[in-house]
């Protein structure tokens, strides 16, 4: 039987999304809009709109529905936005991203990620997009500071270098901590390296290359 992807995306707006409280109609149309089903690994196409998440390979994972719609409500963009996302992975939420601000820088540390979010985004005919592969922990420098930046992956705490990528006025989608129990939250930039921090609910996701905890041997 062929599912109907028009229906299920509809279903997973209103009883999936809606239901976590994201009612930002500029998001809850960003998220019927773009074709979820064109962005997740050919095996897993018909669960595209499950409430799960989805196996990416290189043992990354495309974020639950819901929690797509929270961060995307959680940034308030409103299309004037330059914004940089850490964790390009599929490609999904740099469309939807793009769609809702000006322009989107991303970067992953996995090349094939790259090239694949590259193709979806062109089918999509999205292209206030740039896309770059490097490791953004420790190496990636971008080329300026930006409105939004949103880390796609968790980070046991955020590198300070994520902060200087953020202008006065500007936030941070980030999760941060330790699994299971980890918070998302956003990062307010108030000026003269000041930052306030919002808590905004909690999850768990695998974490950034690199921004692990660090292990403790004993003997």
């Amino acid at each position: 039987m062929t599912m109907n992807f028009e229906l299920a995306r509809q279903n997973m707006v209103e009883y999936q999304i809606r239901s976590w409280e994201v009612l930002d109609p500029r998001v809850l149309d960003v998220l019927g809009r773009v074709r979820r089903e064109d962005f997740v690994p050919a095996a897993y196409r018909n669960l595209a709109f499950s409430d799960m998440s989805v196996p990416l390979g290189h043992g990354e994972e495309m974020m639950r529905p819901v929690l797509e719609g929270r961060m995307l409500q959680a940034l308030t963009l409103n299309g004037s936005e330059d914004v940089l996302e850490i964790g390009t992975g599929s490609g999904f939420v740099t469309g939807c991203l793009a769609t809702l601000a000006r322009r989107v820088a991303s970067v992953d540390v996995h090349a094939d990620f790259t090239e694949e979010a590259s193709r979806r985004l062109r089918a999509a005919a999205i292209d206030n997009v740039e896309l770059f592969t490097d490791e953004a922990v420790n190496a990636y420098q971008p080329g300026g500071v930006f409105d939004v930046v949103v880390v796609t992956g968790a980070v046991h705490t955020i590198p300070t270098r994520f902060n200087r990528w953020l202008k006065p006025g500007g936030r941070m989608f980030v999760i941060r901590g330790l699994s299971p129990a980890m918070e998302a939250v956003l990062l307010h930039h108030e000026g003269e390296a000041r930052f306030r921090v919002e808590s905004l609910f909690e999850t768990d996701l695998p974490y950034l290359q690199h921004a692990e905890p660090m292990r403790h041997f004993t003997l």
